[in-house]
């Protein structure tokens, strides 16, 4: 194939793509975090437990047996036999000769193992590129039910911002116009992450956006999605949800919290926290709730957020943490409210560094006008 050719089916090119693998320079931070996040996956905390009381030799060959077992057992059972096979061709390392009258082939079984193991590896690469084309179809409808952005609301500054950890996530951030008065936003986390914790996320938003215009009360509402979510949902899966109404110029808000972190109150450069909510959805049948009111006065602002943001975490495994951020946002008051989400995630990116993200984030912000 000409080089134009090359060019024309872009597809990168395997010399250009290695020589920027090798620039990154990275390798020994990116394996040990993924070495980290194997024994994470693949081992229960019991075994990860006794490995952190071994010795420095015992946890290695401890740690390598233990990760080759889960290995082989998560396989299916053909290629569970063909890793095994090409484990054991390995392992013999000699060279066979095969003759049939005047035909003679030599073979290394060292080379032929390494083959049938390399052949069961793109096997699992297909997987999960099938895998991952299925998630990116689900993000793309995660996608188009998320709002925009910046919503406008005559008297409010409005900014919303969602962020997922993986493909998919179950963090949910909505806004919705219900009246020509009455305007809804909800912060929710549905436990976990993840395919799951997505579908479940997408039922909320649903079920959410199908109630509020017929509900005034907004503890009604809440005692509502709990009764679905008991329900309907998967046993020991729950959701926490803050929601709120707000009405074109007026500071009132009405609030209800379903095990939701309480949001935080700006005021004057001071940071209040609101009362703690009831139960999260789908825990407790039957649980009640109970509606508040507070009134922003001009400059007010109020941010409501997720687990995800004060528990990003960094490569040493530390958490940004919730007196960070509270110690973060009384210092952007004065900014509007779009800045001030901004401010925010860049400051936890920049903590966060290079680190894989281990949860979701969602966040938002209204500030009186």
């Amino acid at each position: 194939m000409t080089s134009s050719q090359s060019k024309s089916d872009g597809e990168p090119r395997i010399g250009k793509t290695l020589l920027d693998d090798v620039r990154r320079g990275d390798f020994s931070r990116v394996i040990r975090r993924d070495y980290r996040e194997l024994k994470e996956i693949m081992l229960t905390e019991e075994r990860q437990k006794r490995l952190g009381e071994m010795s420095r030799f015992r946890r290695w060959f401890w740690s390598s047996w233990w990760l080759l077992k889960a290995l082989i057992l998560k396989l299916t059972p053909a290629r569970r036999i063909l890793l095994l096979v090409g484990i054991v061709l390995i392992l013999m390392s000699r060279t066979v000769v095969w003759r049939d009258r005047d035909v003679r082939v030599q073979f290394d079984t060292t080379a032929f193992g390494a083959t049938v193991i390399l052949f069961v590896l793109m096997l699992e690469l297909k997987d999960k590129l099938l895998a991952r084309k299925e998630l990116e179809a689900g993000r793309a409808v995660q996608t188009a039910l998320t709002p925009e952005r910046t919503p406008l609301v005559p008297g409010w500054g409005i900014w919303l911002f969602a962020r997922s950890a993986n493909e998919v996530g179950g963090d949910l951030v909505d806004f919705a116009k219900l009246s020509e008065n009455r305007f809804g936003i909800a912060v929710g986390d549905v436990a976990g992450k993840g395919l799951r914790a997505a579908l479940l996320s997408v039922k909320l938003q649903a079920s959410l956006r199908a109630l509020a215009p017929d509900f005034l009360s907004l503890d009604e509402l809440a005692a509502k999605l709990n009764e679905i979510f008991c329900r309907d949902s998967l046993p020991n899966l729950f959701a926490s949800i803050f929601y709120l109404e707000l009405q074109p110029d007026s500071g009132v808000v009405r609030t209800v919290n379903a095990g939701h972190i309480p949001p935080l109150l700006i005021r004057s450069a001071q940071i209040h926290r609101l009362e703690k909510g009831g139960v999260a959805l789908g825990i407790l049948p039957g649980a009640t709730f109970a509606e508040q009111r507070i009134e922003l006065q001009s400059g007010d602002m109020l941010v409501v957020y997720s687990d995800g943001l004060t528990e990003a975490r960094n490569d040493e495994g530390t958490f940004f943490g919730e007196q960070r951020f509270a110690d973060l946002v009384p210092t952007l008051a004065s900014l509007p409210a779009e800045s001030v989400g901004e401010q925010i995630i860049t400051q936890i990116d920049r903590f966060v560094g290079e680190a894989r993200p281990n949860d979701d984030i969602s966040i938002a912000i209204l500030k009186r006008q």
